[in-house]
């Protein structure tokens, strides 16, 4: 849902407004809601989490974050994953994790909702592709297919249980498979 408001809106304006559920994001000076989230959406995003982290976090190679807000090249954009190099995570003077993030993710990861247009969170991809983020993913559930984007390449399209879908450089330690990805909507 797009919410264009009666007067333009700054990208401070919009940070300092209440979040929403689910959250909107702010582009080209519009707010637009994401839609929420459904079974299938939801499980992907859940797994995808608990997996990229078992493989990544607990040798601090890179962490994945749900639902974070990241803020950067005039944008407020709130990716399904989004996931830092561990030297790249935001933190606080005192090591903690910063609450606001306003860099690009290293890895962007979308999964397209039953009523949420392609095109739109495309440009989400591309928007952070543009500024230093070195791979996307678009997770389609109905087609059972991924979009790959890469920085400076042509997308790649995976659909074959057997693929193997690619990853950062700094996430070799991390392996999945299209089956794998789609075989969590089935347990």
């Amino acid at each position: 849902m797009v919410t264009t408001p009666s007067k333009p809106i700054s990208l401070d304006e919009f940070l300092a407004l209440p979040e929403t559920k689910p959250a909107s994001e702010y582009i080209d000076g519009k707010i637009i809601q994401k839609p929420m989230p459904q079974g299938e959406h939801s499980t992907i995003q859940g797994e995808l989490i608990i997996v990229l982290n078992g493989a990544l976090k607990s040798q601090k190679i890179a962490r994945a974050f749900p639902e974070l807000r990241c803020t950067f090249g005039g944008r407020s954009i709130v990716p399904d994953v989004a996931v830092y190099a561990w030297d790249r995570i935001p933190r606080q003077d005192n090591g903690r994790i910063a609450n606001a993030f306003k860099i690009e993710p290293d890895w962007t990861i979308e999964i397209l909702s039953p009523d949420q247009r392609h095109s739109r969170v495309t440009k989400n991809i591309l928007h952070c592709l543009n500024h230093g983020t070195q791979l996307g993913w678009l997770i389609d559930p109905q087609e059972q297919s991924v979009f790959v984007y890469f920085q400076g390449q042509q997308p790649a399209f995976f659909e074959d249980a057997k693929d193997i879908l690619p990853v950062p450089d700094f996430a070799k330690a991390f392996e999945l498979t299209i089956g794998e990805l789609f075989g969590w909507l089935l347990e």
